[in-house]
């Protein structure tokens, strides 16, 4: 009985032993910083813009319709203004409030769809960008630096990575 345990233990052992060698290999591992390569790209700096652009006047409507509101709301706190002049204003300041609201909920909403498409894009390209400089340096890791405690900034690549996306992806 003894020796068939140790016949097994010892075939347990053959067995495991081409793992431990693979374990014991060193890996090659990095770390990037993938938000920042992309918030460093040239294409998303030029979105980015794009976007800024685009919402400038609907943002500024926002603003005057406020500045209106804090206009009306002055009126009837100085109290000048007689029941149907303040009734009037309070009405008007109502309607101006849920346009104000309104504006602001499209626009918002507007901002997170497109904010949304570009980096959903720009994702995935950074990915493939990343698969590609860890092919080239021959790595076997890449982890994020949000996923690290530490880490040597010998083994950062982020600057690398938005080299990389910026030289497959240029700006248009």
């Amino acid at each position: 009985m003894f020796r068939t345990l140790a016949l097994r233990a010892s075939l347990f052992c053959l067995v495991l032993a081409p793992l431990a060698v693979t374990a014991s290999a060193q890996s090659k591992v990095a770390v990037v910083n993938a938000q920042k390569a992309m918030a460093d790209t040239d294409e998303i700096k030029k979105a980015s813009a794009a976007v800024e652009a685009k919402y400038k006047k609907p943002q500024a409507d926002l603003a005057k319709l406020q500045a209106d509101l804090q206009s009306i709301e002055a009126q009837i706190a100085s109290g000048k203004l007689n029941q149907n002049a303040i009734a009037e204003l309070q009405a008007q300041g109502q309607r101006k409030q849920r346009d104000a609201q309104r504006i602001s909920d499209d626009l918002q909403a507007d901002f997170d769809r497109d904010r949304q498409e570009i980096l959903g894009k720009a994702s995935q390209k950074m990915q493939d960008v990343i698969g590609k400089l860890a092919a080239e340096k021959g790595l076997d890791l890449i982890i994020d630096a949000s996923q690290t405690l530490f880490f040597k900034p010998a083994l950062e690549l982020t600057a690398d990575a938005t080299a990389a996306y910026n030289k497959a992806n240029p700006a248009k």
